[in-house]
């Protein structure tokens, strides 16, 4: 049997040292600023995250492009020639054609190289519920489950993945389609602060509003006290937006009010954070269900 690398995607958020202990192999995603293209690596080697927000701050508006088949097709193929099968947790499909141009690129390979082989598995999820799904695949691996266990853990378990996000900026909402115009600027007059949610789908969507900044983060505590499965036996995951004292407080009241042991935190990259704006914050845990 041939041993396999974990993939995940660039928009799966996960810190450059979970990357590297867990050995995760991620494949960039491509965004633009000032017209200029750069990869999202983890360890930030072609733009600094905080260089990203500060330019959002100032009133830059960067793009995103989706990873092409013939990127997904030079990664594979590395591991493939060095006798290693692929197991890749792919960004939701409700949210990007990413999926799509990985199956193509996988079809290309298992032409080429017949005894290789690439599976795909949709995680229906972004930012570190992705990351949780793929650092809960690398774990598994590294207990000794095979790439099929993984593969039907995950589909068993995606829509348990719980994602909440609060935005401090509606505008970066309305700009990709998610809220009105109108709903943006009362939102920003009135201080709303939407609480966001990954529904069934693989989709995000307004799921309620709060008002002011402190309620938003009191009500992210609270849906991890309500909905989070054992928290003290499972690794929750905290994402930021170039607002780190804010993820510090979130932290420690996770911590203090619902008995997780482990938090994993980290700063949301470019592509997610070019659709999220600065200020975002998200959370990322195992639940019931969504």
């Amino acid at each position: 049997m041939r041993e396999f690398k974990i993939y995940t995607d660039s928009t799966s958020d996960l810190p450059a040292g979970v990357v590297e202990n867990m050995d995760i192999t991620v494949v960039p995603t491509e965004f633009f600023v000032k017209g200029k293209g750069y990869l999202d690596y983890p360890d930030e080697r072609e733009y600094s995250k905080k260089e990203f927000y500060t330019e959002m701050r100032s009133g830059e508006m960067p793009t995103t492009s989706v990873i092409p088949p013939a990127r997904f097709f030079d990664y594979f193929k590395k591991d493939i020639l060095n006798g290693f099968d692929i197991l890749y947790i792919v960004f939701s499909s409700g949210l990007s054609t990413t999926m799509q141009n990985a199956l193509v690129a996988a079809e290309d390979l298992k032409a080429a190289y017949p005894d290789g082989k690439v599976t795909i598995v949709d995680s229906l999820s972004a930012s570190l519920g992705e990351g949780l799904a793929a650092y809960t695949a690398a774990k598994m691996k590294r207990n000794g489950s095979s790439a099929d266990e993984i593969r039907q853990w995950i589909e068993d378990n995606r829509l348990k993945i719980c994602h909440w996000f609060s935005v401090d900026d509606l505008q970066h909402l309305r700009r990709g389609g998610r809220v009105s115009t109108v709903s943006a600027a009362v939102g920003g007059v009135l201080g709303i602060k939407p609480m966001i949610n990954m529904n069934t789908e693989g989709k995000l969507e307004p799921a309620e509003k709060v008002r002011g900044r402190k309620a938003a983060l009191e009500s992210l505590v609270g849906k991890v006290k309500a909905d989070a499965i054992n928290p003290e036996n499972q690794t929750v995951f905290i994402t930021h937006a170039d607002c780190e004292d804010e993820c510090g407080w979130l932290k420690q009241q996770i911590e203090l009010n619902t008995g997780v042991k482990e938090i994993i935190t980290g700063v949301m990259g470019p592509v997610i954070g070019a659709h999220t704006g600065p200020g975002t914050l998200g959370l990322a845990f195992l639940g019931e269900h969504r």
